[in-house]
């Protein structure tokens, strides 16, 4: 695993951090992911979850862990999260601090299951967020259908909305729209001090992105305190 801080631009401070698969020698997650088929995704994503919160256990992380998870991985919710909860309580990591992401990448077709898994969740103190927002064909029916916690904005609208007006105004309707639903909202991919402005400017709290650090392999970037144009 690698971990990427989220910043919350209010506290100048670490919010928590997501955790990014790795393979071995330090692969990206697009190798790794290409592997996953079928009749391995419920075991790769149950060795993710507990990688994931075991290390972050071990490297003393005393704040958020976010983790991305797979909806199709997960055939009856109460059962497919005992791993998850044994491995928290082994390194005592609190539940409450755990957000679950969901990936519009994904391919959702059973809402009505999804919806199962997010109230089994919710019942035992995670978060949960709706990641990539804007990447997929299903955003806002997710969205409307699942009301996540958090909403991430996708890096492909975060990407030079300072130079783009087309993107200033969907940043600006989404924003305004989580804002109304009391959706917290993090805005990823951010590289630029002048996107970071501008995202400011919209009211946007927590970002994450190479203007912050990069994923660290196997440990957590930053001491808390971090400082930013």
């Amino acid at each position: 695993m690698a971990f990427q801080p989220v910043i919350d631009l209010e506290a100048r401070r670490i919010h928590g951090y997501e955790a990014l698969v790795r393979g071995p020698a330090g692969e990206g997650a697009a190798s790794i992911l290409s592997q996953v088929t079928p009749e391995n995704r419920y075991a790769f994503d149950q060795a993710c979850r507990v990688r994931a919160i075991e290390l972050a256990g071990r490297l003393g992380l005393d704040r958020r862990l976010n983790i991305n998870f797979m909806p199709n991985a997960v055939y009856q919710p109460a059962a497919c999260i005992r791993a998850t909860l044994a491995a928290a309580a082994r390194v005592g990591f609190p539940l409450d601090r755990i957000t679950f992401e969901i990936t519009e990448d994904e391919r959702i077709d059973d809402h009505d299951h999804l919806s199962a898994i997010i109230t089994e969740y919710r019942a035992r103190g995670f978060a949960v967020a709706l990641d990539d927002f804007g990447a997929g064909a299903c955003g806002l029916n997710l969205l409307a259908n699942i009301r996540p916690d958090i909403v991430k904005l996708d890096i492909g609208l975060v990407r030079g909305c300072d130079r783009d007006s087309t993107r200033q105004v969907i940043l600006r309707a989404m924003t305004g729209a989580c804002r109304d639903l009391g959706i917290g909202v993090v805005a990823e991919g951010v590289e630029r001090p002048e996107e970071l402005a501008l995202l400011r400017g919209l009211g946007v709290r927590y970002v994450q992105g190479f203007l912050f650090a990069r994923p660290a392999l196997e440990t957590l970037a930053g001491d808390g305190e971090i400082a930013y144009p």
